[in-house]
């Protein structure tokens, strides 16, 4: 049984985590002019994508909010992962490393966090 303060970890980062996964999410799916600019017209990728990746990150943060079933919120976390690090790779491929990228430290730290007391609490 998880004590308080799991829980407590595990429901704060977890809401941090899927709460800036959705505010990234909703421009995404919305496919508004700054998703088109930064996605497709600095980072380079289709249109099409810009969509699919919002959608995808939505049920993602939707998945780790839930309070089961564990593989698919394994699978989640596996995906949010992979958004986030192909992000950064992508930003850093284009145009280099820059200091406002150090923030991404902090969701990294959170995102893992939240996973490690999922782990914590749904074992």
């Amino acid at each position: 049984m998880p004590t308080k303060s799991t829980k407590l970890i595990y429901w704060i980062t977890t809401a941090l985590f899927a709460g800036f996964m959705i505010f990234s999410a909703v421009p995404n799916i919305m496919v508004n002019e700054e998703s088109k600019q930064f996605l497709s017209g600095y980072l380079g990728y289709p249109e099409y994508f810009i969509r699919f990746i919002g959608i995808a990150k939505l049920l993602g943060s939707t998945a780790i909010l839930m309070p089961f079933f564990k593989k698919i919120k394994e699978w989640a976390y596996a995906g949010l992962f992979f958004d986030l690090i192909g992000a950064v790779y992508s930003v850093i491929s284009v145009g280099g490393i820059d200091p406002g990228m150090s923030m991404m430290i902090l969701v990294f730290g959170v995102a893992i966090t939240s996973y490690l007391y999922s782990q914590k609490m749904y074992s």
